[in-house]
C-alpha cells in the first residue's frame, strides 16, 4: 500500500527567499502556492510566523492562492504573537489564528517540513 507522507510548509518570511527584492519574493511565493494547488498530496497544512503572517492579511499578493488552498481544506496557522507584533490582527483575511502550541503540534505531526 502507498502511504502519502505529511507535509507542512512553513513561511517566515513575506515571501520566497530573504535576501532577493521583495517584488521577486511575492512572485516567487505566488508561482509556488498557485502550482502546489494541483499537488499530490496536498500539504496536511501550512505555517505562519514573523514576517510570514503577512501573507495572509489583507492586501497579501497571495492572498488568493492561499483561499483557494484553505477552500480545498489545506489549514493555514497563523501565529497570534506575531500577528499582535505587527499590528496585523484585524487584518487576517484567511487561516485560523493560533499559538505556538499549534504550530509546533502542526509540525511534529509532518513527515516532512518545508520552510519558505
Amino acid at each position: 500500500m502507498d502511504q502519502k507522507k505529511s507535509i507542512v510548509v512553513v513561511f517566515k518570511s513575506d515571501g520566497m527567499g530573504t535576501t532577493a527584492a521583495q517584488p521577486l519574493r511575492e512572485t516567487l511565493a505566488r508561482k509556488f502556492l498557485s502550482l502546489i494547488v494541483d499537488a499530490d498530496p496536498l500539504p496536511a497544512a501550512i505555517c505562519f510566523y514573523t514576517d510570514g503572517v503577512k501573507l495572509v492579511c489583507e492586501g497579501s499578493s497571495v492572498l488568493a492562492e492561499l483561499q483557494v488552498l484553505e477552500g480545498l481544506g489545506v489549514p493555514l496557522v497563523i501565529c497570534k504573537t506575531c500577528l499582535d507584533f505587527f499590528g496585523l490582527a484585524d487584518q487576517v483575511r484567511c487561516g485560523v489564528v493560533g499559538g505556538m502550541t499549534d504550530i509546533i503540534t502542526t509540525m511534529w505531526a509532518a513527515d516532512t517540513l518545508i520552510e519558505l
